[in-house]
């Protein structure tokens, strides 16, 4: 005869409601368990399972709430719950109980605890495990009393002891009735059964499954050292979406801002860190400014260790620090640590009773998504970050698993979340860069100052240490693109626009920085003209790069005088010199090479049909006229294959005058575009003359390409 559900009671002892509770009862409320939560609110004296056995606490409040019960064919399904998830419901449960033809049925481990002597006593199997696991059991009310009425022992003493014990004593476990499930088929524990554990996924579900024994376990428990891995099981297990999407958690809690007036918005301290020189300074500001909140709930709080930025951090605050409010800033000249200012960033909000979130943001991090923060807020979680990875690679802001050491190790599923193939709310061990954090947490559990000291771990590690150490479940989310984060390996700080030399370092950012936002849309737009044969021109840079190229060459200041022998480097010439600085003696021709193989040579083989182009030059320069010096460039030939002319500045507004004239074709462009190239054949075809400026200071960009 079939047990009924309604016959199951599951029992557990919870002192403190924490994010493992709390998944624990979401898994048990998915697959409709009935739950009694014993010592809820109590202090817990059943020791802290690491430093020595104990547990004894558990076994007393059920001996207490057993005396209670009557019914003689109630089961009572006892278990763990900060480290433990159910993965199917009560029917199979008892069915495989009802299977096992025992009164009582424990789960089983395949290494011994806590007493190794005690091993020779143990009972063989005939297959599975042989020991005894003290946090998952189920069985008949009467034959669970009598089980424990003999208990005696203190709170601190080990109830895998005492169930033990009772297990090989011969005369107590056939009285009882007592079974392992040894092959798993109800409970699954961790410790020691890592390799033993994969994740099955069918039909749009997910079971964690025993390939060692072929089953299908209940019950999940991260026992001993494999709580972590629990928590990674647990992004799966259960599973009320497919396992396409993830296990998307809490959505029975989130928050939406939408519903609220801004009035209403939580406040929030966001911490921006600086800790090395890095690219893209100014444009983290200007994303900063853009973040879809209302900016007098945001309090900054900014730590800047490199006096290489203090310019344009002191810029932002500036033109914009009043539009928050309030700032708070530690420069280089105070001399704080890492770990130091991160501490205090945190302890800002810990004390600022108005405070609801502290939302850490490292310089690095390129945060496209503009409602960013209001997603973190409205998953309602205690430690939540955006997912960003480096563009191109695996590299991201979290891991998925850690090593036995604490250090990094990779997740069976790393690489679909980062890649997007599994998209949803993830448990991890570590989170950095890019997070949000709960004050109400740094108020309850991290109330430590120091979260980022450590003796052997980075501050950030050290940080996702301590709230793994307490309990606290940290999480990332992919369900949204939301930005990136740059290298900042190789960043050069000698040049005035160090940006300008990122172009293989952050390629995407030194796109977007510094190429003309309809560059993409040439072809599909048809944006390239044709102001003379053969000659097209097209956006290719925009303002901010123009003005960084003009102003890296007026600091470098080393113009030539026409004649000047700089104008020969590396064996190249100029037929007709001018007044110029060449990308090679700024140190910018690999990059100015790259510039154009990847912006120049699409164009030309697309205008040139049968040309390809390796973008190889000689010449590559700055040119710079002026009435005073050299106003215009008499008629010539240049020593290219095809020339790349790029206007600088704008005429009208920064000089009058000037232009390129081709001869043969009597044909004239007299108003360059600011960013916009003109590309046209060298040598034979199209001999031209730059004309006169006649106000003002003109800068264009010349390269000789050949081939």
């Amino acid at each position: 005869m079939l047990c009924l559900p309604e016959k199951l009671l599951v029992m557990t002892v919870a002192t403190k409601e924490t994010d493992g509770f709390r998944r624990f009862l979401r898994s048990a409320k998915h697959f409709n368990y009935t739950v009694k939560v014993l010592g809820r609110g109590q202090k817990w004296r059943g020791g802290d399972y690491m430093s020595a056995p104990g547990g004894g606490q558990k076994v007393r409040l059920l001996k207490e709430a057993l005396q209670e019960m009557e019914a003689e064919d109630k089961i009572i399904l006892f278990i763990d719950s900060y480290d433990v998830v159910f993965a199917s419901g009560p029917k199979e449960l008892l069915k495989k109980f009802q299977q096992a033809r025992h009164k009582v049925v424990f789960s089983s481990e395949s290494l011994i605890w806590p007493d190794r002597h005690l091993e020779d006593k143990h009972p063989h199997v005939r297959e599975g495990n042989r020991f005894l696991g003290s946090g998952g059991f189920i069985g008949y009310l009467p034959n669970i009393k009598q089980m424990v009425s003999d208990w005696t022992g203190e709170d601190n003493q080990s109830d895998q002891l005492f169930f033990t014990k009772i297990y090989i004593d011969p005369v107590k476990k056939k009285s009882i009735n007592i079974t392992l499930d040894s092959k798993c088929r109800l409970f699954q524990n961790l410790h020691g059964a890592l390799d033993e554990v994969v994740l099955k996924f069918e039909d749009g579900r997910v079971r964690a499954r025993n390939v060692l024994y072929d089953t299908l376990p209940v019950i999940i428990h991260g026992n001993g050292p494999t709580k972590l891995q629990i928590n990674y099981l647990s992004n799966y297990i259960p599973n009320t979406w497919t396992f396409e999407t993830g296990c998307t958690v809490c959505h029975e809690d989130l928050r939406p801002l939408t519903a609220l007036k801004e009035s209403e918005y939580p406040q929030v301290v966001i911490g921006i860190f600086i800790q090395q020189p890095t690219p893209f300074v100014t444009v983290f500001f200007e994303r900063l400014l853009k973040l879809q909140y209302p900016k007098n709930k945001l309090k900054l709080f900014i730590y800047n260790q490199e006096a290489h930025h203090e310019r344009q951090i002191n810029s932002f605050m500036q033109d914009h620090g009043s539009l928050y409010q309030a700032i708070k800033f530690i420069g280089p000249e105070e001399d704080m640590d890492v770990a130091a200012s991160r501490n205090l960033g945190l302890d800002m909000c810990r004390k600022d009773k108005d405070c609801d979130y502290f939302l850490n943001l490292d310089i690095e991090v390129v945060l496209k998504n503009e409602n960013t923060l209001k997603i973190l807020i409205e998953q309602n979680l205690s430690i939540v970050a955006p997912m960003i990875t480096r563009s191109g690679r695996l590299w991201s802001n979290f891991w998925g698993a850690l090593s036995a050491d604490g250090y990094y190790a990779r997740s069976e599923d790393y690489v679909d979340i980062v890649q997007g193939r599994r998209v949803g709310v993830w448990n991890v061990p570590y989170v950095s860069s890019v997070y949000l954090v709960k004050a109400s947490l740094l108020r309850s559990e991290l109330t430590d100052y120091e979260l980022f000291n450590s003796h052997i771990l980075d501050p950030d590690m050290a940080y996702c240490d301590n709230a793994r150490n307490k309990g606290i479940f940290m999480y990332v989310t992919n369900m949204h693109s939301f930005g990136r984060i740059l290298s900042t390996e190789n960043y050069q700080t000698s040049h005035l626009h160090n940006d300008l030399w990122q172009i293989f370092e952050n390629p995407l950012d030194w796109q977007e920085r510094y190429i003309n936002e309809n560059y993409t849309h040439i072809m599909k737009d048809k944006l390239i003209e044709t102001p003379c044969p053969d000659v097209y021109w097209f956006p290719v840079f925009s303002d901010v790069a123009c003005n960084h190229l003009v102003e890296e060459m007026e600091h470098y200041g080393k113009w030539s005088g026409g004649n000047n022998v700089d104008t020969r480097i590396q064996g190249g010439y100029e037929n007709v010199p001018t007044i110029d600085i060449h990308m090679n003696q700024i140190n910018f021709e690999k990059e100015w090479h790259k510039f154009l193989l990847e912006y120049i040579a699409p164009i030309t083989e697309k205008m040139y049909p049968g040309y390809y182009t390796k973008a190889q030059f000689d010449l590559a320069f700055v040119v710079r006229y002026k009435p005073d010096e050299q106003p215009s460039l008499r008629p010539h030939h240049d020593a290219s294959t095809f020339t790349i002319n790029i206007a600088l500045n704008q005429v009208g507004l920064d000089y009058q005058g000037g232009g390129c004239r081709f001869l043969r074709y009597n044909c004239s462009i007299q108003a360059p575009r600011k960013g916009w190239a003109l590309m046209h054949p060298g040598r034979l075809t199209h001999y031209h003359e730059g004309l006169p400026t006649t106000a003002g200071v003109r800068y264009i960009a010349v390269s000789f390409v050949d081939p």
